[in-house]
């Protein structure tokens, strides 16, 4: 295996693009589209996210953005690890590369939505261990039994 790679792309690179798809497809097969608040990868480029991909050499293993909120809070969105390459780190990889980048911008402030089914536990565990908590609904987000809200500081 060669090192883990975590830059910055665009979710408009072929890997990337195919990758968010087969998250976005994920995500709208497990969630009413009510309460499915993913982004098409046009739609994280009209954003202007800053996106970040993790490579084993060639080979795309993740993805995650950062959505400025205001100047000094940022959103996750369209956090995704390959089915293949989960287990390896890449999602923590790619979190702390997020969170650096938020500080880069000056942000103090970093959010998320993510789901409240089971399959959506792992990813709450993780945001936990890096210092997430809960919190309310936050920019145009309402209270959606199905949604978790989570926030930490900088």
């Amino acid at each position: 295996m060669d090192a883990l790679n975590v830059s910055r792309d665009s979710p408009d690179t072929a890997d990337v693009k195919a990758l968010l798809m087969r998250h976005f497809a994920l995500m709208r097969a497990g969630s009413p589209e009510e309460s499915c608040h993913v982004l098409e990868p046009d739609a994280l480029l009209e954003r202007g996210v800053a996106l970040y991909a993790a490579r084993d050499g060639d080979t795309i293993l993740g993805v995650g953005a950062l959505a400025q909120l205001d100047p000094d809070h940022g959103e996750l969105k369209s956090m995704h690890t390959s089915a293949e390459a989960r287990g390896r780190g890449v999602a923590r990889a790619i979190l702390a590369a997020l969170l650096d980048a938020a500080r880069a911008q000056g942000m103090t402030r970093v959010s998320l939505e993510t789901g409240s089914a089971e399959m959506f536990a792992p990813a709450r565990a993780l945001y936990a261990a890096y210092g997430f908590t809960n919190c309310p609904p936050f920019g145009s987000y309402i209270h959606d039994p199905l949604s978790v809200f989570m926030t930490r500081t900088l």
